[in-house]
């Protein structure tokens, strides 16, 4: 049996709880797939996105709704070295993925200010269009359960705002197009796990920027996602349901106890309906 069957055949069975039934519950919960719907799946070279490929690969097997698949990765300017590990896991793996070039790093990086927003709204910008070229109206990226509780934390310390990583959206600059996150409930442990016991070894970060930067600092890094990470951990000794329960507050909302908020980017207060119940 080849190694690409084995680790198919692990997902719906050795890792069917914790990895299989957690896409399944996102894309039923969330109506991330509908029938006639073309997606491309977005694979950066990292673990995520090559688990959400094999998962992508498992679901059109067996998933009565009718929908097409199409596997891409957009290399922004990888440098050889990544390139070679990227096509190596691909063919180890089954998966049949376009590689369409682009030269977002050179530009990018050759920004004074904000190179990593920058880069991050072009790499989304060519999936889209990459996506629509193909046909797809929809493009899955890997984002997981820690990307999400994460997101909801560093907005509050960050930004002094409530917000979170959604698991789909309409493209602002494309009509017609989706975004979803089918692994919207799976844990990046679960994932680590997944890749280990494989003998799967994939790429890090990627980006030429970050590669000088932590040259640069001996491997330590600065992230606010890798700070917010952190401090989730601290947080676990005070409460264990603490990454639940930082999960659940997006949907549990008391709209009666809070100052204000913000719809269709207007902003209201509580004062109108305080004002309101007085009457």
């Amino acid at each position: 049996m080849k190694k690409s069957e084995i680790i198919e055949r692990g997902l719906i069975t050795t890792y069917r709880k914790r990895l299989w039934s957690r896409f399944i519950k996102a894309i039923k919960e969330y109506e991330l797939v509908n029938e006639g719907d073309r997606i491309c799946v977005c694979i950066s070279g990292g673990k995520d996105s090559m688990l959400m490929a094999k998962l992508f690969q498992e679901l059109k097997k067996h998933s009565p709704v009718k929908f097409e698949v199409e596997y891409l990765v957009m290399d922004p300017g990888y440098n050889p070295k990544n390139i070679k590990m990227i096509k190596t896991n691909l063919d180890i793996l089954g998966i049949p993925a376009i590689i369409k070039q682009t030269d977002i790093f050179s530009v990018a990086n050759n920004m004074d200010k904000n190179p990593c927003y920058i880069c991050a709204r072009m790499r989304r910008g060519a999936l889209y269009q990459l996506a629509k070229d193909m046909g797809c109206n929809k493009i899955a990226l890997g984002h997981h359960f820690d990307d999400v509780i994460e997101t909801i934390l560093m907005n509050m310390l960050n930004t002094g705002s409530f917000q979170t990583m959604l698991p789909k959206l309409h493209s602002d600059n494309f009509e017609g197009m989706e975004l979803i996150r089918p692994l919207y409930f799976i844990r990046l442990r679960d994932i680590i796990t997944w890749k280990d016991s494989n003998d799967l070894k994939f790429i890090e970060c990627a980006c030429r920027f970050t590669e000088r930067n932590n040259m640069a600092k001996n491997g330590n890094s600065n992230s606010q996602r890798i700070e917010t990470r952190k401090l989730i951990e601290k947080l676990l000794s005070y409460n264990e349901n603490v990454e639940w329960n930082i999960f659940k507050s997006s949907e549990n909302i008391n709209m009666d106890k809070i100052l204000g908020y913000k719809k269709g980017g207007q902003k209201h207060s509580y004062l109108e309906d305080y004002n309101k119940d007085k009457k």
